[in-house]
């Protein structure tokens, strides 16, 4: 079994100058199969090209550069189609592996219908740590609404696009993470529903850890909070309208009224710029929705119903 480790990138010099190394250490105690790692860069700004340079002379890494930053969705796709392993190790920046990590994530893919695994992500939030990588969802009020499970289970409603292994041939088959979802949010949590769906299975593995140590993210420094709230707006409202069924589509139109007296309520405009922005991509939603649709074979209260 060949594995690719896939890493997008933007500014992030100083988080691969520290992490990149120990994911190198534990592939050197890989010997299943061929290894390789891709950094995906989204057209940084920073040294991160001449930190890679320094890293390449001990390390065999293979750089991919976009011309413009892109966004999150593309610049990963755009690292997994160059990729040769079957399984696909996506991690960020600021994301590094525990010890033997490994072992325990690659032995779910000797079942056939696993799409992806997801690993234990301990979270550095302030000063405290939160174990993350497990989720849960419920479709309430015409939305699904996630938050994060406890991780004494091994079901999951998604596997995380920054700590996640996933077999490249279902990727490949799901179309990938769906562009339409740029810059950033939602991507992840789409690409597993959608391989829910479609009959394949997404489980987490408390044994795989990966230590997260939250830095000042790319979003933040680039985008305001207001756009970011836009985002994640626009970006619910498109998951809604590509993968629901149609029972629950009319659900989410007779709640809509109720959604937008609340935001009017609240001054929350974004949530309008955000329905106004999906409303705006409906013909490419409609068009990956027909496309999604053909592959799908369980109903979302199927769906759900197998998390609980």
């Amino acid at each position: 079994m060949d594995i690719s480790v896939v890493i997008p990138n933007y500014n992030g010099k100083d988080l691969l100058a520290k992490n990149l190394p120990k994911v190198f250490d534990e592939l050197k105690n890989f010997t299943e199969g061929k290894s390789e790692v891709i950094i995906s860069d989204d057209a940084s700004t920073d040294d991160s090209l001449s930190v890679l340079n320094e890293l390449a002379k001990d390390h065999n890494i293979k750089v991919l550069l976009n011309e413009k930053n892109r966004g999150f969705a593309p610049t990963v796709n755009k690292g997994v189609k160059a990729a040769s392993g079957e399984i696909i190790i996506l991690l960020n920046t600021d994301i590094y592996p525990e010890k033997d990590f490994l072992e325990p994530l690659l032995a779910h893919f000797k079942e056939k219908q696993v799409f992806a695994v997801g690993c234990l992500d301990k979270s550095i939030e302030g000063e405290r740590t939160v174990l993350r990588g497990r989720g849960l969802g419920q479709w309430q009020r015409g939305f699904l609404v996630h938050k994060r499970g406890e991780v004494d289970k091994t079901n999951t409603l998604w596997a995380s696009g920054g700590s996640s292994a996933f077999r490249k041939a279902i990727w490949d088959k799901l179309g990938g993470l769906n562009e339409l979802f740029t810059p950033f949010y939602w991507e992840d949590i789409d690409i597993s529903y959608r391989a829910l769906k479609s009959g394949y299975k997404i489980i987490f593995e408390p044994k795989s850890i990966v230590i997260h140590e939250h830095e000042k993210g790319a979003i933040k420094g680039k985008y305001t909070p207001a756009q970011v709230k836009t985002v994640a707006y626009r970006n619910q409202f498109i998951f809604v309208w590509e993968n629901a069924d149609l029972e629950l589509i009319l659900s989410h139109i007779l709640w809509l009224p109720y959604h937008f007296v609340k935001a009017l309520i609240r001054f929350d405009w974004s949530f309008f710029l955000g329905f106004f922005n999906a409303f705006l991509l409906i013909p490419r939603v409609l068009n990956f929705r027909h496309k999604a649709q053909k592959l799908f074979v369980k109903k979302d209260r199927e769906v759900i119903e197998e998390l609980f």
